[in-house]
């Protein structure tokens, strides 16, 4: 029985389960409890909150909670001294061992990735890699329009590094060129920056000289990844220039489809419908409101002649509108006629 109360109880005096507290408070009310009434309940005996009855048997007493806290006050005080001994042969330890090597970069140059848990420390560290930047910063900034807080944030860091002569080039998706914000941020930070965009990017990065890069570690982006190992940020920064020769300058017009009626935004959305994606998951991938991908989708449906969204998916392909754009030179295509009507199967 002790065995399985164990199991079905694993926990100190200081954190009774459900069951123990009712029977150990209804033991301190009433001065004892029957053996019957604790069965259920091993653990209080097995913690000392609970012993036999010296004049009946029957019964068990519960030890006064003076007792147990002086008890468990004790056993604390012991466990903190032990951890303050593990932890001054710790520093000595290491503090030796750190003598040996007689290298005097500092903790940070020396961590190739580091965890960054919650907002100040990602601003913290943003401040730090701004404040050593001596000569680039490449971004990539997903979502749509960019906000006038989010903008307002980073301003004082991209200040900065103008004043410094830092070059900064930054990649958005094509539904930030609608911002005003970023239109008046490009023109405040002059020759000193450059933006291009594509249909999507991937997650926001930021690399400071081609030796730091921070990334999102979780969704919300209150916890980020501090990386310094030479290979990972290289292969950041190929990510990222192979991404900016596909995109577009900010200060040029999106081409044209080369379909009658289709808009460059519906054209993307398209491409990812034929993917299999979702409304929510197109949306958010263009920086787009489900809503408004909704009403581009209703307007490529019409344009397309499409009755249904199973039908939208064969014009699409018809259309030549599941992959990339083709060539400059092939013969422009038009959109198909309006749908014939569809047989009773579906067919």
């Amino acid at each position: 029985m002790a065995g399985h109360g164990t199991q079905a109880h694993p926990h100190g005096a200081d954190r009774l389960c459900d069951a123990g507290d009712r029977v150990y408070s209804r033991a301190v009310r009433r001065g004892r409890v029957s053996r019957e009434d604790a069965e259920t309940v091993p653990c209080l005996v097995e913690l000392a909150l609970l012993h036999p009855d010296p004049d009946d048997m029957r019964y068990l007493v519960p030890t006064s909670p003076q007792e147990v806290m002086t008890r468990l006050l004790r056993e604390m005080h012991e466990d903190v001294v032990a951890a303050q001994a593990r932890m001054g042969a710790t520093v000595s330890a290491f503090e030796w061992y750190a003598s040996l090597g007689g290298d005097a970069r500092s903790p940070a140059e020396g961590v190739a990735i580091r965890v960054l848990d919650g907002l100040p420390r990602i601003r913290a560290a943003m401040d730090a890699a701004t404040e050593a930047c001596t000569s680039e910063v490449l971004a990539v900034q997903p979502g749509g329009i960019r906000r006038e807080d989010e903008l307002s944030e980073g301003l004082h860091r991209a200040l900065a590094l103008r004043r410094r002569g830092v070059r900064m080039r930054d990649l958005y998706t094509h539904v930030a060129r609608h911002g005003q914000g970023l239109l008046n941020y490009m023109e405040l930070m002059g020759d000193a920056a450059e933006a291009r965009t594509l249909d999507e990017v991937p997650e926001r990065l930021i690399v400071f000289d081609r030796a730091v890069a921070l990334i999102p570690a979780s969704p919300d982006r209150t916890i980020a990844l501090e990386l310094r190992h030479p290979a990972l940020v290289d292969y950041l920064v190929t990510v990222f220039e192979r991404l900016w020769r596909l995109a577009i300058p900010l200060t040029a017009p999106l081409p044209d489809t080369g379909i009658e009626g289709i808009t460059h935004r519906e054209r993307a959305i398209a491409a990812l419908l034929a993917e299999g994606h979702q409304d929510a998951v197109v949306a958010e991938r263009l920086g787009i409101s489900v809503r408004t991908c909704r009403a581009h989708i209703a307007r490529l449906s019409e344009t397309l002649g499409a009755a249904s969204r199973t039908q939208l998916g064969v014009r699409i392909a018809q259309a030549g509108l599941d992959g990339p754009p083709h060539s400059p030179d092939l013969q422009p295509l038009t959109a198909p006629g309006p749908a014939a009507p569809e047989s009773p199967t579906g067919r």
